[in-house]
């Protein structure tokens, strides 16, 4: 009976060590008003994403970081826009992103999900690569879009490209 315990945690150990998803341990997230040429970082980031390799339909890939946590250098602009006309960090603290899909081809890792901002919802699609225990990935999306109007001539005015470079485990 000892001999048929041993054998099976041997196969599961053995078995357990190739299913293992990775996950992403830290990130950080960097963004350019484009407009004004206006860059700056968000911190605080968390994740919960189950990365499977072998089959990337299963996967999940999710955060947040602390919308207080914005950073462009410029005390008074940070100011500003953590107050209710841009961020609203008060009454949202949290910027959010869950995949709805992933997939892959030999240069990119399509992630497409929905990003939360000020509570306000949308379709985004974000290209990643990975290089060794990183992935890097970037998207373009429009503040105005969420509320966030920081220049009023148009939408395009209003141009973000955000840079995600997340660590893997």
């Amino acid at each position: 009976m000892n001999h048929l315990f041993f054998c099976y945690l041997f196969v599961a150990l053995n078995f357990g060590a190739y299913a293992q998803d990775t996950q992403i341990t830290k990130g950080t997230v960097n963004f350019t008003f484009v407009e004004k040429d206006v860059s700056g970082t968000l911190s605080d980031f968390s994740s919960t994403s189950v990365i499977d390799w072998d089959n990337l339909e299963n996967s999940v890939i999710e955060g947040q970081v602390a919308s207080e946590t914005i950073s462009t250098g410029n005390f008074l602009r940070d100011f500003a826009l953590k107050r209710s006309k841009y961020f609203d960090v008060e009454n949202h603290p949290l910027i959010t992103f869950k995949s709805t899909e992933i997939e892959a081809d030999s240069e990119n890792i399509t992630v497409y999900g929905i990003l939360s901002i000020k509570g306000i919802s949308k379709s985004t699609t974000i290209i990643f690569q990975k290089e060794g225990d990183t992935l890097t990935g970037t998207t373009t999306l429009y503040s105005s879009d969420f509320d966030i109007t920081i220049y009023k001539k148009g939408r395009t005015s209003n141009k973000v490209v955000v840079t995600f470079k997340l660590m893997l485990a």
